[in-house]
């Protein structure tokens, strides 16, 4: 065991479990499913619009489902809730490759969006988040990684793939990847946890004040800290989705572009190698608001400057929040509310994540046509950031000080 890092010595299946399952989510993150947009719509003879239209419709309808199934991993066997989403992401799969119809393209969109966006990254963090306790932040950061570990290897290898062998080709390997390697490795990696004979061992006095999804919607602090866990998925598909747009207005060439967006990635992967143990020194909550400021200083930096050095800074230090505040923000919600009932808490936020995603784009795309500038905007976004800091910073860092009010019945 020499050789495992110190910071997951005490569980590291299921440390390797959380950065793999968030790494398979990745079959139905859009930064995957994006490379073969003009090749369906052409198969189809699709609109852009229809297209749009049905990929954020079943994207916002996976957010409502989410809600209900992200109790499972609460209730159910690691073994068994990781077969769930393996299995509904390979079915997502299978459905996409061997669609003949326009219609069968719904159901796919949505196989993939929930198993995908949403409950493989749910349980992938919400186990991270469980089962370790003083280094969380380390665990948490580490499960991230899976994140730029499939941007760097799905869009790239799929495109390779559409190139040689057509699109549909790729769909159908991607689910033969799913159901022979990462379904197998993932009930490895699981191991007993969660099955009931394990819960008597479990049990402590702690667990008597953790909260249940109940309390924590009744909780004040909780819809203060909701937006600064937010913002950067908010803020990073708004700003991402509308590169080109913001290039255009800024005189930016494709090449700069493109090289700007290595330098995110970098940005991403370096602070995710810091991030988790500043959540593990200072916490989650009191992390957080210091995570969103590079997030500040880049869109400032976005409002006031033109130079084409500008979107590798920027991109960079949106790289750095976006590392930072997902770190703290997957931990704050275990720190402040404990971990018994951690995935219908987490539920909420990850659906609220994707209907903040499917928003933002839309919202920043309405402001564009109506002939606001790419300073007005940044500076818009910059003053959500900062006032979503202040509420960070004006709610009680513990969840015995989140005031006075009935818990109810458990």
């Amino acid at each position: 065991m020499s050789a495992v890092p110190q910071f997951i010595r005490s569980n590291p299946k299921l440390a390797f479990f959380s950065l793999l399952a968030v790494a398979a989510s990745g079959f139905g993150q859009t930064f995957f499913i994006a490379i073969f947009g003009g090749a369906i719509r052409d198969e189809f003879q699709l609109s852009n619009s229809w297209y749009g239209a049905s990929y954020s419709g079943a994207t916002l309808l996976s957010a409502f489902v989410l809600l209900g199934a992200g109790t499972l991993v609460d209730r159910w066997p690691l073994k068994r809730v990781a077969a769930l989403g393996v299995l509904l992401l390979c079915a997502g799969c299978l459905v996409i490759g061997l669609a003949h119809s326009v219609w069968m393209l719904l159901p796919g969109f949505f196989l993939l969006r929930f198993a995908g966006q949403g409950f493989m990254t749910h349980m992938g963090m919400t186990t991270a988040g469980r089962y370790f306790t003083s280094n969380r932040g380390k665990v948490i950061a580490l499960a991230a990684l899976g994140f730029p570990i499939a941007e760097a290897l799905l869009p790239t290898s799929g495109s390779l793939l559409v190139a040689h062998s057509g699109w549909r080709s790729v769909w159908l390997l991607s689910a033969g990847v799913l159901l022979l390697v990462v379904l197998p490795a993932l009930i490895w990696l699981a191991g007993s946890a969660g099955e009931k004979s394990e819960q008597p061992a479990k049990e402590s006095s702690s667990q008597a004040n953790d909260f249940t999804r109940a309390q924590v919607l009744r909780d004040r602090g909780f819809y203060c800290l909701l937006p600064a866990a937010l913002m950067t998925p908010f803020v990073v598909t708004a700003v991402l989705f509308h590169q080109g747009a913001i290039a255009d207005a800024r005189g930016w060439s494709l090449q700069v572009l493109a090289g700007a967006f290595g330098a995110y990635a970098a940005g991403h992967l370096l602070a995710l190698l810091f991030a988790g143990g500043l959540v593990d020194r200072f916490g989650a909550q009191r992390s957080l608001p210091v995570a969103l400021m590079p997030m500040v200083g880049a869109l400032l930096l976005l409002a006031v400057c033109r130079q084409p050095w500008v979107p590798y800074l920027y991109l960079a230090l949106i790289g750095v929040a976006q590392a930072g505040t997902g770190t703290a923000g997957s931990a704050l919600w275990p720190e402040r509310y404990g971990s018994t009932h951690l995935g219908a808490i987490r539920s909420i936020s990850q659906a609220t994540m994707v209907f903040s995603t499917a928003a933002s784009p839309l919202l920043m795309g309405a402001l564009l046509d109506r002939g606001w500038e790419v300073t007005g905007i940044a500076l818009l976004l910059a003053g959500i950031v900062v006032g979503a800091i202040l509420l960070t910073l004006a709610t009680a860092t513990s969840n015995k000080q989140v005031g006075h009010y009935d818990r109810g019945e458990r």
